[in-house]
């Protein structure tokens, strides 16, 4: 919990069972205060008193119903907020994987008629090809090399293939391609991931940024791709494809050439990406100086805003209904509804593209736009901006915390 809260304002009891608590707090040091006087110990009900965390330390809380049955005991933890400068631009992903990535199949035609080599040797879209011959792979144009090679050798191409959590090794013969004058094996690969986003947050201190809010996948599995060689630049929105039910809008944008974001991708995870901007020059319209990161306990039903990016870069803000909090280790941790008649007449709501966008609340960075409701594109989910710090240790376990129960 942050200085200068309630303690045990964040106790979520149903009503009749909180008039009936007693709730006991112990700590090394007077870190809290009731009415100007400050305590070590204290018993009170939350109903007619509530204790205020002065300065960061740890609390023993216990809770007992009736004063007598104990029903909960937990460590909390009381820290300075954490701040950060919101974002809301518009960026580039440029994520690189490791190897090469099936993006799909097309087959031989040879001399004897069409053949497909990969497929009949059991690789399928979505698969990552890690090694050809023994040799680490780090493009497509290398890949295909070694295969026209290996082809005019009347030898066989040896694959280390990653197939979802499965890594096995196939021997693939080539085929004479009499279009291309090529040996292939019937395959289409990519070696990278582009795609445009939104940046959530900056730590001027450590430089680190937050940004999508969701992990970056594989194609056809839920694989991770590695973040070799990752990163970000700043991205310019050039149009808009409304979302519609059952059919998810999306932006159009472009990368530009000189950026004020540049940033390396040092993390994929189910929360976002991560890195490090080494060209910084992070400027909101909305908001001049860092503001808190809210816990989720401090994350409350009823209005909100969101930043993004509708046109070229300039950054604006909508207003959203945050319909429900679902605090935990969880990647969709809110519940947010559009209510911006401007937002939805632009884009029928949330679009790709979006995801990242930060979303506020009472002037406190509360989370990032994930995930879309393909029926209603109006409303979707939201990733707790707590947890997307506590990826890049900004945020150290800085929530209640059961310790028992």
């Amino acid at each position: 919990m942050h200085v200068g809260d309630g303690i045990a304002a964040g106790l979520k009891l149903p009503g009749l069972i909180r008039e009936n608590i007693s709730v006991y707090l112990r700590s090394p040091g007077e870190i809290f205060s009731v009415g100007g006087n400050y305590y070590k110990e204290l018993n009170f009900n939350p109903e007619k008193t509530m204790p205020v965390a002065l300065k960061p330390g740890h609390l023993d809380m216990q809770v007992k119903l009736f004063g007598l049955i104990p029903i909960h005991r937990m460590m909390v933890n009381v820290v300075a907020p954490e701040e950060v400068i919101p974002g809301g631009q518009s960026i580039g992903v440029l994520l690189h994987s490791e190897g090469v990535m099936v993006v799909g199949e097309a087959a031989v035609k040879t001399e004897t008629g069409k053949i497909n080599p990969a497929r009949e040797a059991g690789i399928s879209v979505g698969d990552l090809i890690l090694r050809v011959n023994n040799i680490k792979l780090t493009g497509e144009h290398q890949l295909q090399q070694v295969i026209d090679k290996c082809g005019r050798q009347g030898k066989k191409v040896n694959l280390l293939v990653k197939h979802g959590n499965e890594i096995k090794e196939l021997s693939v013969k080539p085929g004479l391609c009499r279009e291309t004058g090529r040996y292939r094996i019937g395959l289409f690969v990519k070696d990278s991931t582009a795609g445009v986003g939104t940046l959530t947050f900056y730590e001027p201190e450590t430089k680190m940024y937050g940004a999508l809010g969701h992990m970056i996948s594989n194609y056809g599995n839920d694989g991770r791709i590695s973040t070799y060689n990752g990163k970000i630049v700043e991205a310019s929105v050039k149009g808009l494809h409304p979302g519609r039910k059952g059919e998810p809008g999306e932006k159009m944008g472009m990368f530009k050439g000189e950026s004020d974001i540049i940033g390396t991708i040092e993390k994929n995870t189910r929360y976002g990406i991560f890195g490090k901007l080494e060209k910084a020059v992070i400027t909101n319209p909305y908001y001049s100086k860092p503001v808190s990161v809210a816990l989720s306990y401090q994350i409350k039903q009823g209005p909100a805003e969101i930043l993004t990016v509708l046109d070229e870069d300039k950054i604006e803000r909508f207003t959203v209904q945050i319909v429900q909090v679902l605090p935990g280790n969880q990647n969709k941790g809110l519940v947010i509804k559009v209510t911006d008649r401007e937002l939805i007449r632009r884009t029928g709501g949330i679009i790709q593209g979006m995801s990242g966008s930060p979303i506020i609340q009472n002037g406190m960075l509360v989370g990032a736009v994930t995930h879309v409701f393909i029926n209603d594109p109006t409303k979707g989910y939201g990733v707790l901006a707590e947890n997307m710090l506590k990826e890049v240790n900004l945020l150290k376990n800085k929530n209640f915390k059961k310790k028992a129960g």
